[in-house]
């Protein structure tokens, strides 16, 4: 673990239309809002963009909004975007940087996050736990929301 490198684009602006591209290439949001949210983690503490580092190679990223578009606005913030590369699954990276959005977030005292996702079982090895179903804004089923606290 110790070659990989967590960053939060607030505190490394340099990085922000390679991280904004990176996750418009894996998510398709239009990079102008990737790019808006992480300008304006510059000044706020949500939203807050992070990206593990291989070098100088993104092996993954994850953010922190305040909806990941679903209509239970008072669950918030939630982690959103989460995504590793394909290369670097299998070596606990996500957790790592789980671990870390959920720290950080803690000290700003933000002791609960909430994330939507699909999969089953992966986030409950990180100690979040299943809340609910959502609706999603476009989607025609809905998605597990999940629920963090410290």
């Amino acid at each position: 673990m110790d070659k990989y490198r967590i960053v939060k684009i607030s505190e490394m602006p340099a990085l922000l239309d390679t991280a904004a591209e990176w996750f418009h290439s894996k998510w398709g949001i239009p990079l102008a809002a990737y790019r808006e949210s992480m300008i304006e983690s510059f000044e706020k503490i949500v939203p807050e963009w992070y990206l593990c580092l291989d070098g100088e190679e993104i092996a993954a990223g994850l953010g922190v909004i305040e909806n990941d578009f679903h209509e239970r606005k008072d669950l918030a913030p939630n982690v959103c975007a989460v995504y590793t590369e394909p290369e670097y699954r299998g070596n606990g990276i996500a957790g790592m940087l789980l671990e870390k959005v959920c720290s950080d977030m803690n000290t700003y005292g933000i002791d609960t996050l909430y994330l939507v996702t699909d999969h089953t079982g992966f986030y409950e090895r990180y100690g979040w736990k299943f809340l609910c179903m959502v609706s999603c804004d476009g989607e025609a089923e809905q998605s597990r929301m999940y629920v963090h606290k410290r």
